[in-house]
Order: structure tokens, then sequence, then C-alpha cells
């Protein structure tokens, strides 16, 4: 039983609640059948329809600090959920199918030589949200900043773009790589713009850093405005991110961060401790072998996910680019995943 208990608390939970996931959203199909009615026979002859009652929306916990709660279905709902497990893929598809990604974008390379292994609209420029601070990383950690410097969080790292919220209170002082651990595990964007705005040679300039970075990176069609992610300006192509994510993998500091479970730490503000969870739920299963991660979120960019990983023995880059539901980013990379360990074709062709 024990070992029952262990093996359900990895990437079981996660399959578990991407399944759940799409219980609440019906397949085209079923988009375009008429709404369910109950037919009764009255004694006049004349049908009488009632309309079924809606089904009321579960609430879905952040996977990233809990894992997700297994509904106990009915027998009329149990055939549901089989079917949502099917179409979510979570048992090895066959070797000739490729996975059915709900992902926009998505590319997968073999790290060793980058040829690709899958591969879906490579080419579309689209906004990166929270992948950004990958590059952000990159440069404060290229300009040889000392990590144990205090950095404190002032009134203009807040968001005024997108006025996202943020447990990193104005007035907090941590070290830089303090600093840096909560832009790349929690995608803190106070974090991210502080980095930046503190380098000593100024947000703009460092900016600029990042569009040189990526130019040498030889990513032609991505471009920086902002050291977060916020902007909707700061654009890529998965093609182009699969150079970024190797690059970032060269980095002690940005493998350790961006795939740490958690971070904690008393404020200096209230001296209240508070403690962040990494935004990609997958770092926390031992079916994963992840050496670097990044999440990103905004309403232009969708959800997105990239991650240099090891799967059956290769090591292999994948990104993820506007993805429109809460969990089908995770999904995506369980597909990729199962996909390949069924056999898939090493590479092809790039």
């Amino acid at each position: 039983m024990r070992a029952l208990k262990q093996l359900f608390t990895s990437e079981q939970w996660i399959a578990a609640a991407v399944a759940a996931s799409i219980l609440l959203i019906p397949s085209q199909a079923e988009a375009a059948q008429p709404s369910a009615k109950h037919t009764t026979q009255t004694k006049a002859g004349k049908k009488k329809v009632a309309k079924a009652a809606p089904s009321k929306r579960a609430s879905t916990k952040r996977l990233a600090s809990t894992p997700a709660k297994v509904t106990h279905l009915t027998a009329s709902k149990r055939g549901k959920a089989q079917t949502s497990l099917r179409r979510a893929s979570l048992e090895p598809s066959p070797v000739t199918r490729e996975p059915q990604l709900a992902s926009s974008a998505a590319l997968v390379i073999d790290a060793r030589n980058g040829q690709h292994i899958f591969e879906k609209n490579i080419g579309n420029v689209s906004p990166i949200a929270s992948i950004t601070k990958l590059m952000t990383a990159m440069v404060v950690l290229d300009l040889q900043l000392p990590l144990n410097e205090l950095i404190t969080i002032t009134q203009d790292d807040v968001d005024t773009l997108k006025n996202s919220s943020s447990r990193l209170l104005v007035g907090t002082t941590l070290t830089r790589g303090e600093v840096l651990h909560l832009a790349l595990m929690a995608s803190e964007n106070r974090a991210a713009h502080a980095l930046a705005r503190t380098s000593p040679i100024g947000k703009d300039a460092f900016i600029a850093r990042m569009n040189r970075m990526a130019a040498a990176l030889n990513m032609r069609s991505s471009h920086f405005v902002d050291p977060t992610g916020l902007n909707s300006n700061n654009v890529s192509t998965a093609e182009d991110l699969t150079r970024m994510v190797e690059a970032a993998h060269q980095y002690p500091e940005i493998r350790a961060y961006s795939t740490s479970d958690s971070m904690s730490f008393v404020s200096s503000v209230n001296r209240r401790e508070y403690e962040f969870h990494n935004t990609n739920p997958l770092v926390k299963s031992d079916d994963w072998q992840i050496g670097v991660s990044k999440t990103g979120y905004i309403s232009e960019a969708g959800k997105c996910l990239v991650m240099r990983a090891t799967i059956k023995e290769t090591p292999v880059v994948i990104v993820l680019l506007d993805s429109n539901g809460k969990l089908t980013r995770i999904g995506d990379a369980i597909r990729i995943k199962r996909w390949m360990e069924s056999g898939a074709p090493r590479s092809k062709a790039s």
C-alpha cells in the first residue's frame, strides 16, 4: 500500500488533474450536439421536455502548491472519465501516431544534435510572456554581479501594465541570488524587474543586452522590450526558444533555481514567513528528469512552457506555446513524454 501511495504522488496526480480539467471542457463533437433533454409522455400524448440542470464546475486548486484532488465519479460519469483519459493521451499512443497537442505551437528537439522530433507551427511569431525571464537571468549572470548583494523591491517594480498581483512586498530586501531564484522558480515579475533595474548598466541598457544576446544565439524572430514578459511585444518562435533554453542550460544557477520546488523567507517588511512554489508542477514528479523549466502566461500569449529534460535517455528541449487551458500545457508535456516512451521516432529532418 505504501508503494502504491508513493507511485500515485508523482505524475499520476498531474495526470488525474489534467483528466479532471478536460471533463470540464466539452469536446468539439460534444459541443456540436444539442443539450441533453429528458422526454416524458403525458396522458394527452404530448411530450413534455425538460432541460437537464446545468452541472456545477468544481474549483481547481493551483498544482504548484497542492496535489490535485481525485474526484469519485458516479457510474454514469465513469465512461466520460475514461473517454477524457484517452483524449488526454495519458496512456502510450501507438508509435505511428503523433500526439495531438492543445498548444498552438510546439517543438521537441534532440538536444544532442538539434534534430526535430516533433514540430507544430514552429515559425509562428507570438508573445512569450514569462519565458522572457530565462533571457533576463542569463544577462544577470553574464554581468557577473555578486549574488550575495542585497536588493530591495521598490514601487518601481510594481506591475502597472497588467496590474498583476504579487506576494513580494514593496520594501522586501533579499540577496540578488534569492531574487533571481524567485524570478525563475515562481515567475515573480517584481523580482525580474528588480534584477534589471538594479543592474549597474541600467534597465534600458539591460534590455538592449537581452536583444544582443538573442541575436548572438541566432534567435532571428525574437525581440525583447522588458525583463518580465508582461509586455506582449516580447516575442519569439518555438524554434528560437529551443536555442534560448539550450543556452540557459549552460548556467548552473538557472538549472538549480528554475527546477527547485519551493523557497521561503521571512519578510523584512512585516516579519512574516512567505513560501513560494515552482509554477511547473512537473518538477516535483519523480517520473521527470528536468534540467531547465520556465512557464509563462499573459492573455496575449496563452499558457506557455519550455523545458530541457531527459526522456528515454534522450536529452530534449520541449517548447509549448499558446495553450488555452489551465492544465493543457502540462497535459501536452505528458503526451509528448508518453509518445516518446512508446517508441516515437528519434528525430526527423529539421
